[in-house]
């Protein structure tokens, strides 16, 4: 397989045109990280950006940093961090469950778009983007947004390109929204509950006004492996539903009082602070209980979205019918699951139960056989999957960016 390395954007677009003009498909990629991620893609060529990798400039004070695509996503938040800021929709680490290095990229973070557990407060990435500039299907390049929060008129471009999966265009540079971190972090520890009342503790919370920023349940099957740092927390070998609050100390140490006294009736809950809080939060984040590395590291992993009222039937069903393991994560919203493997990944019994609640299922993990013989992404209705395909369209005519990694038999 060719690998295409480009050194600026100007290669960007002579590669994209040169596969236009002998009609070669691109599968674009930075460090590789989440290539297991979507169908196989039937190509000859890669794109490679991860050259494209310079931190063009950072203004804490304006909170806003510039990067190219192919930044590693480490060195970024490393940087970030050093002023005591950070990215508040929490980018998942996918390099755990996946079985990969940890070497994943701007670029990627965008393309993926996968938020960790504060998103039901500070949105997904989408919504930290500011500006892009990137080359299209044309082998064009063109800018979207800017450097400020309220810089949109016509379509809000940067929306599309977030969870796009490198399907419209080659990003070559973004523009991220930074926010300040909390001074301190508490979490509330609940044991014990099953699905349903963890829902109902979760809900509770999240319409408290005590601005809960994540809210999620481990049932008991979900601690099958060990997890480093927090054997006090798991190590009892009970459901766990854990509340967050976060700001200044004094506020946060109020607010976790007077949400512990809310949710009296749920059991007396403990509570864990800054380092450990924010270690659980990561293992959430990051679904640490699934790791490839771990007990279930064979078993294909589903992540599914759900209204989050549905989220504990759902997630209670799924786990009796396939004797698989789930998590809950944005007070039920968004549920991970684990189950046994099997050639189809079970996707019948899954998409079926997303469907009947109005959610999506997207196979995170599984075996290339596996993804190549069911539907990695939901299946879109008629009418939106009409839609979607008009703004590819209008974007890479010749469907010449990573063809086929959204839509199964695509590349064929």
């Amino acid at each position: 397989m060719d690998t295409l390395r480009v050194r600026d954007a100007k290669d960007v677009e002579e590669v994209v045109r040169a596969a236009i003009a002998s009609e070669q498909p691109l599968e674009i990629i930075g460090h590789g990280s989440k290539r297991s991620i979507g169908h196989a893609m039937a190509t000859n060529a890669v794109l490679d950006v991860s050259a494209l990798n310079a931190i063009t400039a950072y203004e804490p004070n304006e909170l806003i940093v510039t990067l190219q695509a192919g930044a590693p996503l480490a060195d970024v938040l490393s940087l970030i961090d050093a002023k005591n800021q950070q990215f508040a929709f929490e980018p998942m680490n996918t390099a755990p469950l996946l079985g990969t290095p940890a070497r994943g990229t701007i670029g990627g973070m965008i393309a993926a778009g996968l938020a960790g557990p504060r998103r039901i407060r500070a949105g997904g990435a989408r919504d930290h983007l500011l500006g892009a500039h990137a080359v299209s299907g044309f082998g064009d390049s063109f800018k979207t947004g800017g450097k400020v929060v309220k810089n949109v008129t016509g379509y809000d471009l940067c929306k599309l390109l977030a969870g796009s999966w490198g399907t419209l265009s080659v990003m070559t540079e973004v523009t991220l929204k930074v926010m300040p971190k909390p001074e301190a972090e508490r979490t509330l520890l609940l044991r014990g509950l099953d699905d349903a009342a963890a829902n109902k503790a979760m809900t509770a919370a999240l319409g408290s006004p005590f601005d809960v920023s994540g809210a999620a349940h481990l049932p008991k099957s979900a601690f099958r492996t060990r997890i480093e740092g927090l054997g006090d927390i798991v190590g009892q070998g009970e459901a766990l539903t854990v509340l967050r609050l976060e700001g200044i100390t004094a506020s946060a140490a109020h607010r976790a009082g007077s949400l512990r006294e809310l949710l009296a009736s749920f059991g007396t809950a403990t509570l864990v602070e800054d380092t450990t809080s924010a270690a659980l939060w990561a293992t959430i984040r990051d679904v640490l209980p699934f790791a490839a590395d771990g007990a279930l590291g064979a078993w294909p992993v589903w992540r599914i979205v759900c209204p989050p009222a549905s989220g504990a039937a759902l997630g209670t069903l799924l786990a009796r019918e396939t004797g698989g393991d789930v998590i809950y994560d944005w007070g039920g919203g968004l549920i991970w699951a684990a189950l046994p493997p099997k050639s189809d990944a079970h996707a019948p019994a899954v998409r079926m139960r997303a469907n009947a609640v109005g959610g999506h299922a997207t196979l995170i993990r599984a075996a290339e056989d596996v993804r190549r013989s069911v539907d990695v992404f939901h299946p879109q209705a008629p009418g939106v999957a009409a839609l979607s395909e008009r703004v590819r369209a209008g974007f890479d005519p010749k469907t010449i960016l990573n063809r086929g990694r959204l839509t199964r038999g695509a590349a064929e």
